[in-house]
Formats: structure tokens, C-alpha cells, sequence
């Protein structure tokens, strides 16, 4: 009988750590490498009017990425075509190398703020889409290929304020 108690108790718990969550995607990226030209796009509806969010961008990175930072374009848009565009620059690993994220093993993900406190006043479909915007040190041109990037997500949590 105990057995089944704890399995109750885990399973109680884990829907209860879940209840602020409003949202949640990723999206694979194909063998890990993300191009210059592939925009994700996240499509989100029906999500309380009233309630305050926050929106994070998650990426699981591997040992392939060669960068310590991952600089992201977001386009926010409204249902009624309003966009807002962002460029947003992240650290993805500590001065000595170490990966920033969680997991074990050679995945590692990272959960990076993207909007605070937002309210989706609006009916309809919300999208927001994603690109890198990465290029190598002194160099002008971005990169084609994106290395180490295996997936990107799109989290949406109540806000507790």
C-alpha cells in the first residue's frame, strides 16, 4: 500500500507545480542546426483575459554550439497586426565554458526571460516567432547555419503579481 501512496503523492504534486503553466511548445530543430532563413512561429489563443503573464523562450543547446551568448529577433504579434520586434541577447554559458542550463548529460536547457506582466486583452490567435541572429566576431554577414541549437520553445506561465 505504500507504493501506490507515494505514486499518488508524485502524481498530485507534479499536476500541482503545473497549474500556473498556460503555455508550453517546442519546436525540433532538424539535426541541430538552426538556418538564418527558418523563423519558428508560436500561435497562441485563449489564454485569460484578466490574468497577468510571463512569457519565456526556451532552448535546449548541445555541446555543437560555439558561442557563450545566443542573440534571438522575436516578432510579437497582436491579433489585431500590431508586432513588436525585439533583439535580445542571452548568456548561455559562465566565463570558463560551463553551460548555464539545466539537464544532465550533453543537452542543456535554458528557460530565458522574453515579456514580463503580459495580458492577452484580445480574442484571437497571438503569434510570436523566433530567429537567431548570430554571426562570428568582427564579422559583418550573420551566420547561415546556427550549430548546437536542437530545439526552441515558447512558455507561458501566470504572473504572480
Amino acid at each position: 500500500m505504500p507504493k501506490y501512496s507515494i505514486s499518488i503523492l508524485l502524481v498530485l504534486l507534479l499536476v500541482s507545480c503545473n497549474k500556473e503553466l498556460a503555455y508550453s511548445e517546442f519546436q525540433p530543430i532538424a539535426n541541430g542546426k538552426w538556418p538564418a532563413t527558418d523563423t519558428l512561429e508560436f500561435q497562441v489563443s485563449n489564454l485569460d483575459s484578466l490574468q497577468r503573464h510571463n512569457m519565456f523562450i526556451n532552448v535546449r543547446n548541445n555541446d555543437a554550439f560555439p558561442f557563450s551568448n545566443l542573440f534571438l529577433i522575436t516578432e510579437f504579434e497582436h491579433p489585431r497586426g500590431e508586432t513588436v520586434r525585439d533583439t535580445l541577447e542571452y548568456e548561455m554559458a559562465k566565463p570558463n565554458g560551463e553551460w548555464l542550463g539545466t539537464g544532465h548529460g550533453s543537452i542543456k536547457e535554458s528557460k530565458l526571460w522574453y515579456r514580463e506582466n503580459v495580458v492577452f486583452r484580445d480574442t484571437g490567435v497571438y503569434k510570436v516567432r523566433v530567429m537567431h541572429a548570430m554571426r562570428k566576431n568582427g564579422s559583418v554577414e550573420g551566420l547561415e547555419i546556427l550549430e548546437g541549437i536542437t530545439d526552441v520553445g515558447l512558455e507561458i506561465v501566470k504572473s504572480k503579481k
